[in-house]
């Protein structure tokens, strides 16, 4: 989102992404000797140099981190903005910006995604999947406007907007031997191979951390970063999944699985958090979704966690 005359940011940061110019211009439709005198003509302005220019590429000196971060800065305060004229007559059009975690992404951020645009069909979305410390990093560079994450780590630039407790669950065929039990242990799970998602992902490390603390080792016959893969394994085989319970929700109503929770004696849960980026504004489409999320993730509490927020507080600051 620019206006015509910003076009040169939008041409500095792809610059700054591919490190090359002759890459940024094919991505900008735009002649390498054009882009080079853009990125000229603001080095001349400036009076510095953005770019340190290697056989290696293009790289970003010290005053081109400083420019790039101010552009970032720019474009945010934009989007707010063009949020404020849109609210004039009522949001219609926006745009929202999300990463999340692959466990949120599979069932629960459909679901909103599909109620919020049944309201507002012409906001456009941009959802990001990746692990936890990916979206902490995107939402700090400004290229996503929320995060919906489970156990993010700690950075002081997130504002948590909510907070929910999240079990570990275990998946398993319909049929399995341990499908008969309301619950299970997890050294009841390590009598089975074990398909785990890979180490990156923060589900992984609460069952990592469960099984430390037994002397049975875990024998691991698949590690996959797709949970899609992940429960095909699973389907019709002896072998055992776990997921945080909002990554589950599909599953407990397919009949080919059967889904446990992790008896509380193993402690296996963590929080998933909705944030942003302290201190910043929202633009009324991202904000509004952003409310959505948190009354939704409100209502589906399964333990509290310390990083709780108030609905009320949440909501005031969404509205400030």
């Amino acid at each position: 989102m620019a206006l015509r005359n910003m076009r040169v940011w939008r041409y500095l940061e792809e610059v700054a992404r591919v490190g090359s110019v002759r890459q940024a211009a094919e991505r900008l439709h735009v002649t390498p000797s054009a882009l080079l005198r853009r990125i000229q003509d603001v080095e001349s302005d400036l009076g510095a140099a953005l770019f340190e220019r290697t056989s290696s590429g293009m790289h970003l000196t010290a005053a081109g981190e400083v420019f790039i971060g101010w552009i970032k800065n720019q474009q945010s305060e934009l989007r707010r903005v063009y949020s404020h004229i849109e609210a004039l007559s009522g949001l219609r059009r926006g745009e929202v910006r999300i990463a999340v975690s692959q466990a949120a992404a599979s069932g629960f951020l459909q679901r909103e995604l599909r109620e919020f645009r049944s309201k507002h069909p012409l906001v456009k979305f941009t959802v990001t999947v990746c692990d936890h410390t990916a979206a902490i990093r995107q939402l700090i560079a400004y290229e996503t406007d929320l995060i919906l994450v489970f156990r993010p780590p700690h950075a002081a630039e997130l504002q948590p907007v909510m907070s929910i407790g999240q079990n570990l669950v275990a998946v398993m065929a319909h049929d399995h031997p341990l499908a008969k039990k309301e619950t299970v242990r997890v050294r009841d799970c390590l009598m089975y191979d074990l398909a785990l998602p890979e180490r990156s992902y923060s589900g992984r490390e609460i069952i990592d951390e469960v099984l430390a603390r037994g002397s049975t080792r875990p024998n691991p016959v698949i590690e996959s970063n797709s949970f899609e893969l992940l429960a095909g394994m699973v389907k019709d085989s002896e072998l055992i999944s776990f997921q945080v319970d909002i990554g589950a929700l599909r599953w407990r109503d397919d009949p080919d699985f059967a889904v446990r929770p992790i008896d509380v004696v193993d402690q296996a849960h963590g929080p998933l958090v909705l944030g942003q980026l302290k201190g910043r504004a929202l633009p009324l489409a991202v904000a509004r979704f952003s409310e959505q999320l948190a009354r939704r993730m409100d209502s589906m509490r399964v333990l509290p966690t310390v990083d709780d927020q108030l609905p009320a507080s949440a909501l005031e600051h969404l509205n400030s």
